[in-house]
């Protein structure tokens, strides 16, 4: 099992989130986070913004859906400007329903 954080921009979710679920994928986790990248935020009209809404989408798959899900996510949040976003995958050595206690996904 892999977990999957994608960081993408706030106007990208709900089609990152509805591309997920056409796919069959429909657990997972928005969280609303603040950050920056490599860029150390944008300048407009000589104004630095050093901190920008983020949207953060968490994931758990079995390793063999982790690239469609990787390639979904990528297609679906994508603009081609700076910002678009940034995908961690981590492994997952156990994981548990809470209601159940039923170990697994």
């Amino acid at each position: 099992m892999k977990m999957i954080r994608a960081i993408v921009r706030p106007e990208k979710i709900e089609s990152t989130v509805n591309a997920l679920e056409e796919k069959g994928h429909i657990a997972l986790t928005k969280i609303d986070v603040i950050g920056r990248g490599k860029q150390k935020g944008i300048h407009q009209n000589n104004i630095h913004y050093d901190e920008l809404p983020k949207r953060m989408i968490m994931l758990v798959a079995e390793d063999e859906q982790i690239d469609p899900l990787v390639d979904t996510i990528v297609n679906s949040a994508y603009t081609g400007n700076f910002g678009d976003g940034k995908i961690f995958i981590s492994p997952v050595e156990e994981a548990y329903t809470v209601r159940t206690r039923e170990k697994g996904l």
